[in-house]
């Protein structure tokens, strides 16, 4: 694929520098046109996505998780450009759930071979509204004891992969109570008990796990689950969400939509692609096309 890549590599994915280096190495011995940033914090992301807009960049590639690609999202959302940019995801860590829906190479040297292509895809981009402002994501949203987990993982040691996930969810789930909520979705409501709500826009989060094997993210939908029941019932559908036959249980009630609206419990908390955003009721809508992804 032609022109000027511009890469943003979080230096603390994988071990220390080394993703930088192997990213660096991948680039240069494919031939690839590129100016390589390595990001500081959040903010330092989304100033340097705003230096490439700048300098007339299109194709953005991040070289890290999901986290990295949902912090490049959010920059290139804030000030779009006439014609959606392009991104690819050079994965390192355990997580990059998103790439999966893909089935991507999942190292840094195989997925740049595939910035030599020209194929890209339509990729739509899910937006949150709450009490934490407005945000944008790429993969998926929760709201519930998926969100709360994501504290519980960040915790533990980085050396279990993406077994981390699993055991941060089940270590969330034993002290998070069920609440009731109410949720719209087009002309359709659920209110009930629910422990946590997903709207989807990948099939994949949580470390492999299929929570969406019927989204796709070029339909202008999201794909919304909410599981209630009692937490009991976690035992029998979890395995299911890991192979992606889940949404035929008694426990999960899905939608397809391209709007909703979340009431719940005030300190409810809500994530996006592994970000957690804040707390509270939310709005959901999706942005059909606003990127081509690289694949």
């Amino acid at each position: 694929m032609s022109g000027l890549w511009w890469v943003i590599a979080n230096p603390y994915s994988g071990q220390r520098g080394e993703v930088v280096a192997r990213a660096r190495a991948a680039l240069r011995s494919r031939s690839i046109e590129f100016e390589l940033h390595e990001s500081e914090n959040a903010a330092h992301v989304a100033r340097l996505v705003h230096q490439g807009l700048a300098a007339g960049a299109t194709q953005f590639a991040g070289v890290g998780g999901d986290g990295t690609a949902h912090l490049i999202v959010n920059a290139l959302m804030a000030e779009p450009p006439a014609e959606p940019p392009t991104l690819a995801i050079l994965p390192a860590g355990s997580g990059s759930d998103f790439i999966r829906t893909f089935a991507l190479p999942r190292t840094v040297e195989g997925a740049v071979d595939h910035l030599t292509t020209d194929a890209v895809y339509p990729c739509d981009v899910g937006k949150l509204s709450g009490p934490f402002g407005e945000r944008f994501f790429l993969n998926a949203a929760n709201v519930g004891v998926a969100a709360a987990s994501v504290g519980v993982t960040n915790r533990l040691p980085r050396r279990l992969g993406s077994v981390r996930y699993t055991v941060g969810f089940w270590l969330t789930l034993a002290r998070f109570p069920t609440r009731r909520v109410r949720v719209t979705a087009g002309r359709r409501t659920y209110e009930g008990p629910a422990i946590n709500v997903v709207a989807a826009n990948g099939q994949y989060f949580g470390g492999g796990m299929n929570i969406a094997p019927n989204a796709t993210v070029m339909d202008g939908k999201f794909d919304l689950q909410v599981f209630h029941g009692p937490r009991r019932l976690a035992f029998s559908v979890m395995p299911r969400v890991i192979r992606g036959t889940h949404v035929t249980h008694k426990a999960v009630s899905r939608f397809v939509t391209d709007t909703f609206h979340l009431e719940c419990e005030r300190q409810w908390p809500v994530e996006a692609d592994g970000e957690l955003l804040g707390r509270g009721a939310v709005t959901g809508e999706i942005v059909p096309g606003a990127l081509r992804f690289k694949i």
